[in-house]
C-alpha cells in the first residue's frame, strides 16, 4: 500500500493547538472514521500516516468545518470549529486543479489573500513585490512572481500554496499530502521549507 501523510503544524508552544475526541464520520452507509482521538500540542509537527482511502482528508475536512461529523468533538485552541478560530488556521490542500486558462500570476494570487492588497491592480508592481516578500521572508518567491500559477511545476505550486497559507501568520498549519505529485528533489526542498518555517 502507498502511505501518505497529513501534517499538522502548530506555531505556538503552550497548551493544545488541536483536540479531537470520539470523532466519527459516516458518508452515506459507509463509516469512514470511528473513535478518533487526537491531541496536538502547540509547537509540534505531527503526521497522520495511512493508506489512500483511510480517511485522512475526511479528518482534515472535519477540522476545517467542511465536513460535519456524525459524532465527537473538535476544538482548535480550545474553541469549537467556527469562523473566529479558522482565521488562525492555514491550509495547504492535497491538490489544486487549475485549468491552463487560469491566468493569474503568482503575485496576483498571493495578493488576493491580503485585505490590504485586494485592490492590487492599482498598486505599483515593485511596491506589491516588496510587501509580499516582506510578509514571507526566506521564501524566495521573487523568481516566481511573474509566472502564471497554472504553469508552475508541482514543487513550485506547493511552495506557492504554502506561502499563500502562511500569509496572515496562522497559528496552526494543516497540510493534506503536501508532497503528492512532487518529484524527489521537490519533496526534499518542500521539507526543508517546512523546517525553515518551523
Amino acid at each position: 500500500w502507498e502511505f501518505r501523510r497529513v501534517l499538522f503544524r502548530s506555531f505556538h508552544r503552550e497548551g493544545l493547538a488541536l483536540e479531537v475526541r470520539g470523532l466519527r464520520v459516516s458518508l452515506g452507509e459507509t463509516e469512514v472514521l470511528r473513535g478518533i482521538d487526537l491531541h496536538v500540542p502547540r509547537g509540534r509537527i505531527v503526521a497522520v500516516i495511512g493508506p489512500n482511502g483511510s480517511g485522512k482528508t475526511t479528518l482534515l475536512r472535519c477540522l476545517l468545518g467542511l465536513q460535519k461529523p456524525s459524532a465527537g468533538e473538535i476544538r482548535i485552541f480550545g474553541q469549537p470549529v467556527g469562523p473566529s478560530v479558522l482565521g488562525r488556521v492555514g491550509y495547504v490542500p492535497q491538490r489544486l486543479a487549475l485549468d491552463r486558462s487560469f491566468l493569474l500570476s503568482v503575485r496576483e494570487f498571493l495578493a488576493l489573500r491580503l485585505r490590504e492588497t485586494r485592490h492590487w491592480i492599482w498598486w505599483r508592481r515593485s511596491t506589491l513585490d516588496r510587501h509580499l516578500c516582506g510578509l514571507l521572508p526566506g521564501q524566495d518567491l521573487g523568481p516566481l512572481l511573474d509566472r502564471p500559477v497554472a504553469g508552475l511545476s508541482g514543487g513550485q505550486l506547493q511552495r506557492v500554496l504554502v506561502a499563500f497559507s502562511l500569509i496572515g501568520s496562522p497559528e496552526l498549519l494543516l497540510l493534506d499530502e503536501p508532497t503528492a505529485g512532487v518529484d524527489a528533489p521537490g519533496e526534499q526542498s518542500f521539507y526543508e521549507l517546512i523546517a525553515s518555517v518551523h
